[in-house]
């Protein structure tokens, strides 16, 4: 079966307005955050404000195959994206073997090589495959876990990334994961912040409870082993992406350095070679590949089995809330838990406002994917529009 068109396209899911009453606003309304571009005090604190930091414009691609059939992958960061998929991976794919992933794969990263495989070029690649993974799974008519070997557990552990501590405990989640809201750039001032954060968090959900920490690449080593040192005390399951990817001697330096807390990182290392490198040099403790990032599904599966083979386990970057996250956690033996990252309202259940229609709801702190071909989703055909590339011009005052 030949690949008719691959393009990046717009999904007009309806919405119906939560029945529930909100409690009050969610924590990624209010909560001060850090990212590296936070070293500058001009930019604002909350999320998505910040420059880079913004994934809310998230690309849709659909794959379609010369019978009709059609598959569907996500990824971020707007219109530079969804310009390689259209002018760039589309021409490149269309009219080869739908079935051929690993092929078609080693067409998309060959193809970039001279204008760079990581970056943008990587996350477009992310989507193509993910949406090829779904074709696929509907032309065979068995869903993605199947494909690669079927479910190794009955359902995922899923951790919960919110600073509402509260309603992730009421909503029955058992591991939780917290913000970060300083920089390096703030000394002694930012380590006090953080630990009483931290010290919060901890008497929330007690001491039994695995409890993590993300500062999302705001720190440089000497500033995350001070930090690490002073917060010995409360026991985290993990410190999670310290430090910008591209400073593998930062995380070497710092993994030898600490030794009481582990490191998890990945959700902005691209390729399975900026893993393996990690892993080489035995400066990480949990992979965390974003499966609309990394290069796919496809990609995350070869991270895995690097990190596999050194006996180190692998949690994808926001897994729960798409499909091929789930699809993930229920397969592979090495991967403990899933992340869920929550964005709406304490008092308001998750089904009053899940993105994707057909994706099972994390319930008790668990999750089951559902068995339907592909990924599963439940997405109607009238739902899904072409790409405008003419949006961004407008919005930008260019055109």
């Amino acid at each position: 079966m030949r690949i008719k068109q691959i393009r990046a396209v717009e999904l007009n899911i309806p919405r119906t307005p939560p029945k529930s009453k909100s409690r009050r606003p969610n924590w990624n309304t209010h909560a001060r955050r850090a990212l590296p571009i936070n070293k500058y005090p001009e930019f604002p604190r909350l999320h998505g404000q910040m420059p880079g930091a913004n994934t809310s414009a998230e690309v849709w691609v659909q794959a379609v195959a010369e019978d009709g059939t059609w598959g569907l992958g996500q990824c971020s960061f707007g219109e530079p994206t969804a310009a390689l998929i259209d002018y760039h991976f589309g021409p490149l794919l269309e009219g080869r073997d739908c079935m051929a992933l690993e092929y078609l794969n080693d067409l998309m990263w060959r193809s970039t090589q001279r204008f760079g495989a990581g970056g943008l070029a990587t996350v477009a690649q992310s989507g193509i495959d993910l949406a090829l993974w779904d074709l696929k799974g509907k032309l065979l008519g068995q869903p993605v876990y199947s494909l690669i070997g079927g479910p190794c557990r009955d359902k995922a552990l899923v951790y919960c990334t919110s600073d509402d501590l509260d309603w992730s405990k009421e909503l029955g989640f058992l591991c939780f994961k917290v913000s970060n809201p300083a920089h390096y750039d703030e000394g002694i001032a930012g380590i006090d912040l953080v630990e009483e954060h931290i010290a919060k968090a901890r008497d929330e959900v007690g001491a039994s409870a695995e409890l993590m920490y993300n500062p999302v690449m705001s720190f440089n080593v000497e500033f995350a082993i001070r930090l690490a040192e002073r917060l010995r005390p409360y026991g985290l399951r993990w410190l999670e992406e310290p430090l910008i990817p591209t400073d593998l001697e930062g995380h070497i330096e710092l993994r030898k350095a600490i030794n009481w807390v582990p490191l998890a990182t990945g959700e902005d290392h691209h390729g399975r070679w900026t893993f393996r490198q990690l892993v080489e040099h035995r400066a990480v403790d949990v992979l965390q590949p974003d499966m609309k990032w990394c290069g796919g599904f496809s990609e995350a599966l070869k991270i895995y089995t690097i990190g596999e083979a050194a006996g180190i386990v692998t949690i994808p970057h926001a897994a729960v809330a798409s499909p091929w996250g789930q699809h993930f956690a229920i397969s592979m033996p090495e991967s403990p838990m899933a992340e869920f990252w929550m964005g709406s309202d304490p008092g308001i259940p998750l089904e009053e406002v899940w993105p994707i229609p057909g994706l099972a709801v994390p319930k008790h702190g668990y999750v089951t994917p559902t068995d339907a071909p592909g990924w599963g989703m439940e997405i109607e055909e009238e739902w899904i529009a072409p790409w405008d590339h003419s949006k961004a011009i407008r919005e930008r005052g260019l055109g």
